[in-house]
Protein backbone atom coordinates (compact mmCIF):
# COMPACT_ATOMS: atom_id res chain seq x y z
CA UNK A 1 0.00 0.00 0.00
CA UNK A 2 2.82 2.35 0.94
CA UNK A 3 4.66 1.53 -2.30
CA UNK A 4 1.50 2.29 -4.24
CA UNK A 5 1.23 5.71 -2.61
CA UNK A 6 4.89 6.44 -3.35
CA UNK A 7 4.44 5.38 -6.97
CA UNK A 8 1.44 7.68 -7.31
CA UNK A 9 3.38 10.54 -5.71
CA UNK A 10 6.37 10.05 -7.98
CA UNK A 11 4.11 9.85 -11.04
CA UNK A 12 2.34 13.04 -10.01
CA UNK A 13 5.64 14.85 -9.53
CA UNK A 14 6.91 13.69 -12.92
CA UNK A 15 3.71 14.85 -14.58
CA UNK A 16 3.95 18.21 -12.86
CA UNK A 17 7.57 18.66 -13.90
CA UNK A 18 6.70 17.58 -17.43
CA UNK A 19 3.88 20.13 -17.58
CA UNK A 20 6.17 22.91 -16.43
CA UNK A 21 8.83 21.95 -18.95
CA UNK A 22 6.26 21.63 -21.73
CA UNK A 23 4.86 25.04 -20.86
CA UNK A 24 8.33 26.54 -20.85
CA UNK A 25 9.10 24.90 -24.18
CA UNK A 26 5.87 26.22 -25.69
CA UNK A 27 6.58 29.72 -24.41
CA UNK A 28 10.11 29.54 -25.80
CA UNK A 29 8.78 28.40 -29.17
CA UNK A 30 6.35 31.31 -29.24
CA UNK A 31 9.14 33.73 -28.38
CA UNK A 32 11.34 32.28 -31.11
CA UNK A 33 8.49 32.59 -33.62
CA UNK A 34 8.02 36.24 -32.70
CA UNK A 35 11.74 36.94 -33.10
CA UNK A 36 12.16 35.09 -36.41
CA UNK A 37 12.06 36.61 -39.89
CA UNK A 38 8.92 38.65 -40.62
CA UNK A 39 7.65 39.44 -44.14
CA UNK A 40 4.86 41.98 -44.71
CA UNK A 41 2.99 41.62 -48.00
CA UNK A 42 0.00 43.30 -49.58
CA UNK A 43 -1.57 46.51 -50.80
CA UNK A 44 -1.81 50.14 -49.68
CA UNK A 45 -3.53 49.23 -46.40
CA UNK A 46 -0.44 47.25 -45.48
CA UNK A 47 2.10 49.69 -46.92
CA UNK A 48 0.56 52.57 -44.98
CA UNK A 49 -0.80 54.92 -47.64
CA UNK A 50 -2.53 57.77 -45.80
CA UNK A 51 -0.32 57.50 -42.70
CA UNK A 52 2.51 59.72 -43.97
CA UNK A 53 6.20 59.30 -43.09
CA UNK A 54 6.92 57.34 -46.26
CA UNK A 55 10.25 55.60 -46.71
CA UNK A 56 11.90 57.43 -49.60
CA UNK A 57 13.41 54.28 -51.09
CA UNK A 58 9.95 52.72 -51.41
CA UNK A 59 8.95 55.14 -54.17
CA UNK A 60 5.40 54.75 -55.44
CA UNK A 61 4.81 51.81 -53.09
CA UNK A 62 4.55 54.39 -50.29
CA UNK A 63 5.70 52.23 -47.41
CA UNK A 64 5.25 54.15 -44.19
CA UNK A 65 7.11 54.00 -40.90
CA UNK A 66 3.66 54.45 -39.34
CA UNK A 67 2.17 51.39 -41.06
CA UNK A 68 1.23 48.47 -38.84
CA UNK A 69 3.91 46.07 -40.19
CA UNK A 70 6.65 48.62 -39.50
CA UNK A 71 5.25 49.36 -36.04
CA UNK A 72 5.04 45.64 -35.21
CA UNK A 73 8.61 45.06 -36.34
CA UNK A 74 9.85 48.04 -34.31
CA UNK A 75 8.16 46.72 -31.18
CA UNK A 76 9.07 43.03 -31.56
CA UNK A 77 12.54 43.13 -33.15
CA UNK A 78 12.27 40.15 -35.50
CA UNK A 79 15.57 38.76 -36.73
CA UNK A 80 14.78 40.33 -40.10
CA UNK A 81 11.96 42.44 -41.52
CA UNK A 82 11.08 42.51 -45.21
CA UNK A 83 8.52 45.22 -45.96
CA UNK A 84 7.17 44.26 -49.40
CA UNK A 85 3.63 45.71 -49.37
CA UNK A 86 2.98 48.21 -52.14
CA UNK A 87 0.30 50.77 -52.94
CA UNK A 88 -2.07 49.58 -55.66
CA UNK A 89 -1.03 45.93 -55.41
CA UNK A 90 -3.34 43.18 -56.59
CA UNK A 91 -3.02 39.45 -56.04
CA UNK A 92 -1.01 39.10 -59.25
CA UNK A 93 1.45 41.75 -58.06
CA UNK A 94 2.03 39.85 -54.83
CA UNK A 95 2.77 36.69 -56.81
CA UNK A 96 5.09 38.40 -59.26
CA UNK A 97 6.94 40.85 -57.06
CA UNK A 98 6.56 40.41 -53.31
CA UNK A 99 7.35 36.79 -52.40
CA UNK A 100 11.14 36.91 -52.84
CA UNK A 101 12.07 37.18 -49.13
CA UNK A 102 9.95 34.16 -48.12
CA UNK A 103 11.82 30.98 -47.25
CA UNK A 104 11.74 28.02 -44.90
CA UNK A 105 12.99 30.13 -41.96
CA UNK A 106 10.25 32.79 -42.27
CA UNK A 107 8.25 32.72 -39.02
CA UNK A 108 5.60 35.38 -39.64
CA UNK A 109 3.83 36.68 -42.74
CA UNK A 110 1.13 39.36 -42.76
CA UNK A 111 -0.90 40.35 -45.79
CA UNK A 112 -3.88 42.46 -46.81
CA UNK A 113 -4.91 41.97 -50.42
CA UNK A 114 -8.02 41.73 -52.57
CA UNK A 115 -9.52 45.20 -52.44
CA UNK A 116 -7.82 46.35 -55.62
CA UNK A 117 -8.73 43.13 -57.42
CA UNK A 118 -12.37 43.86 -56.61
CA UNK A 119 -12.10 47.39 -58.04
CA UNK A 120 -12.08 49.35 -54.79
CA UNK A 121 -10.83 52.62 -56.32
CA UNK A 122 -13.37 52.54 -59.13
CA UNK A 123 -16.19 51.72 -56.74
CA UNK A 124 -15.38 54.71 -54.56
CA UNK A 125 -14.93 57.03 -57.55
CA UNK A 126 -18.30 55.97 -58.94
CA UNK A 127 -20.03 56.39 -55.60
CA UNK A 128 -18.50 59.82 -54.95
CA UNK A 129 -19.16 61.27 -58.40
CA UNK A 130 -22.32 59.54 -59.61
CA UNK A 131 -25.87 58.75 -58.54
CA UNK A 132 -27.09 56.27 -55.95
CA UNK A 133 -28.18 53.87 -58.68
CA UNK A 134 -24.79 54.04 -60.43
CA UNK A 135 -23.04 53.45 -57.12
CA UNK A 136 -25.20 50.42 -56.29
CA UNK A 137 -24.70 49.00 -59.77
CA UNK A 138 -20.91 49.28 -59.53
CA UNK A 139 -20.95 47.69 -56.09
CA UNK A 140 -23.05 44.80 -57.42
CA UNK A 141 -20.40 44.19 -60.07
CA UNK A 142 -17.67 44.18 -57.42
CA UNK A 143 -19.62 41.77 -55.21
CA UNK A 144 -20.08 39.39 -58.15
CA UNK A 145 -16.31 39.47 -58.73
CA UNK A 146 -15.67 38.75 -55.05
CA UNK A 147 -17.93 35.70 -55.30
CA UNK A 148 -16.76 34.33 -58.64
CA UNK A 149 -13.11 35.24 -59.22
CA UNK A 150 -11.42 36.60 -56.12
CA UNK A 151 -11.40 33.34 -54.12
CA UNK A 152 -9.29 31.65 -56.79
CA UNK A 153 -6.88 34.59 -56.90
CA UNK A 154 -6.54 34.61 -53.12
CA UNK A 155 -6.03 30.87 -53.05
CA UNK A 156 -3.18 31.20 -55.57
CA UNK A 157 -1.46 33.76 -53.35
CA UNK A 158 -2.00 31.78 -50.17
CA UNK A 159 -0.74 28.58 -51.80
CA UNK A 160 2.42 30.34 -52.96
CA UNK A 161 3.04 31.77 -49.48
CA UNK A 162 2.67 28.36 -47.86
CA UNK A 163 4.89 26.72 -50.45
CA UNK A 164 7.70 29.24 -49.93
CA UNK A 165 7.28 29.64 -46.15
CA UNK A 166 6.03 26.24 -44.93
CA UNK A 167 6.58 26.96 -41.22
CA UNK A 168 5.37 30.55 -41.06
CA UNK A 169 2.37 31.82 -39.16
CA UNK A 170 0.33 33.66 -41.78
CA UNK A 171 -1.99 36.50 -40.75
CA UNK A 172 -4.48 37.79 -43.32
CA UNK A 173 -5.75 41.24 -42.35
CA UNK A 174 -9.10 42.55 -43.58
CA UNK A 175 -10.50 46.01 -44.23
CA UNK A 176 -12.55 48.35 -42.01
CA UNK A 177 -16.11 49.47 -42.52
CA UNK A 178 -15.84 52.93 -43.97
CA UNK A 179 -18.86 54.85 -42.67
CA UNK A 180 -20.76 55.38 -39.47
CA UNK A 181 -24.43 55.10 -40.35
CA UNK A 182 -27.50 56.79 -38.92
CA UNK A 183 -25.88 60.17 -38.42
CA UNK A 184 -25.91 63.39 -40.41
CA UNK A 185 -22.80 63.65 -42.51
CA UNK A 186 -21.74 65.73 -45.48
CA UNK A 187 -20.93 63.82 -48.61
CA UNK A 188 -22.41 60.50 -49.66
CA UNK A 189 -26.02 59.55 -49.09
CA UNK A 190 -26.96 57.00 -46.44
CA UNK A 191 -27.87 54.61 -49.25
CA UNK A 192 -24.36 54.78 -50.68
CA UNK A 193 -22.68 54.59 -47.29
CA UNK A 194 -24.61 51.47 -46.28
CA UNK A 195 -23.93 49.79 -49.62
CA UNK A 196 -20.19 50.50 -49.28
CA UNK A 197 -20.12 49.10 -45.74
CA UNK A 198 -22.02 46.00 -46.83
CA UNK A 199 -19.59 45.49 -49.70
CA UNK A 200 -16.65 45.74 -47.29
CA UNK A 201 -18.29 43.14 -45.05
CA UNK A 202 -18.78 40.88 -48.05
CA UNK A 203 -15.13 41.19 -49.06
CA UNK A 204 -13.97 40.52 -45.49
CA UNK A 205 -16.18 37.49 -45.07
CA UNK A 206 -15.06 35.94 -48.34
CA UNK A 207 -11.39 36.65 -47.60
CA UNK A 208 -11.70 35.16 -44.12
CA UNK A 209 -13.34 32.05 -45.54
CA UNK A 210 -10.53 31.44 -48.03
CA UNK A 211 -7.79 32.26 -45.49
CA UNK A 212 -9.16 29.87 -42.88
CA UNK A 213 -9.55 27.11 -45.45
CA UNK A 214 -5.75 27.33 -45.89
CA UNK A 215 -5.17 27.25 -42.13
CA UNK A 216 -4.25 30.94 -42.00
CA UNK A 217 -5.38 33.40 -39.31
CA UNK A 218 -7.77 36.21 -40.20
CA UNK A 219 -7.38 39.54 -38.45
CA UNK A 220 -10.71 41.36 -38.43
CA UNK A 221 -10.19 45.11 -38.00
CA UNK A 222 -13.87 46.04 -38.11
CA UNK A 223 -14.11 45.86 -34.33
CA UNK A 224 -11.08 48.07 -33.65
CA UNK A 225 -12.25 50.66 -36.19
CA UNK A 226 -15.76 50.71 -34.68
CA UNK A 227 -16.49 54.26 -33.56
CA UNK A 228 -13.74 55.62 -35.80
CA UNK A 229 -15.42 55.37 -39.20
CA UNK A 230 -15.89 58.35 -41.51
CA UNK A 231 -18.75 60.51 -40.13
CA UNK A 232 -18.03 59.31 -36.57
CA UNK A 233 -16.42 62.58 -35.49
CA UNK A 234 -13.28 60.61 -34.61
CA UNK A 235 -12.37 59.06 -37.92
CA UNK A 236 -9.29 56.91 -38.42
CA UNK A 237 -9.94 56.95 -42.17
CA UNK A 238 -9.41 59.74 -44.66
CA UNK A 239 -12.54 60.86 -46.47
CA UNK A 240 -12.19 62.24 -49.99
CA UNK A 241 -9.03 64.33 -50.07
CA UNK A 242 -9.14 66.43 -53.22
CA UNK A 243 -5.63 67.82 -52.63
CA UNK A 244 -4.12 64.35 -52.19
CA UNK A 245 -6.56 61.94 -53.78
CA UNK A 246 -4.37 58.92 -53.05
CA UNK A 247 -4.98 59.26 -49.30
CA UNK A 248 -8.77 59.04 -49.74
CA UNK A 249 -10.40 56.14 -47.89
CA UNK A 250 -7.12 54.95 -46.40
CA UNK A 251 -6.27 54.69 -42.69
CA UNK A 252 -4.60 57.60 -40.97
CA UNK A 253 -1.57 57.03 -38.76
CA UNK A 254 -4.04 56.57 -35.86
CA UNK A 255 -5.89 53.96 -37.92
CA UNK A 256 -2.68 52.02 -38.43
CA UNK A 257 -1.62 52.16 -34.77
CA UNK A 258 -5.08 51.94 -33.20
CA UNK A 259 -7.01 49.92 -35.76
CA UNK A 260 -4.55 47.52 -37.40
CA UNK A 261 -1.66 47.08 -34.98
CA UNK A 262 -3.73 45.73 -32.04
CA UNK A 263 -5.28 43.10 -34.31
CA UNK A 264 -1.87 42.02 -35.60
CA UNK A 265 -0.58 41.93 -32.01
CA UNK A 266 -3.44 39.68 -30.95
CA UNK A 267 -2.88 37.04 -33.61
CA UNK A 268 0.86 37.25 -34.40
Amino acid sequence: MRRSRIAVLVSSLLLAVGSVLTGATTATAAQLAASGPYVALGDSYASGVGAGSYISSSGDCKRSTKAHPYLWAAANSPSSFSFMACSGARTGDVLSGQLGPLNSSTSLVSISIGGNDAGFADVMTTCVLQSDSACLSRIATARAYVDSTLPGNLNNVYSAIRSKAPSAKVVVLGYPRFYKLGTSCLGLSETKRKAINDASDHLNNKTAEVARSRGFLFGDVRTTFSGHEICSGSSWLHSVNWTNIGDSYHPTAAGQSGGYLPVLNNVA
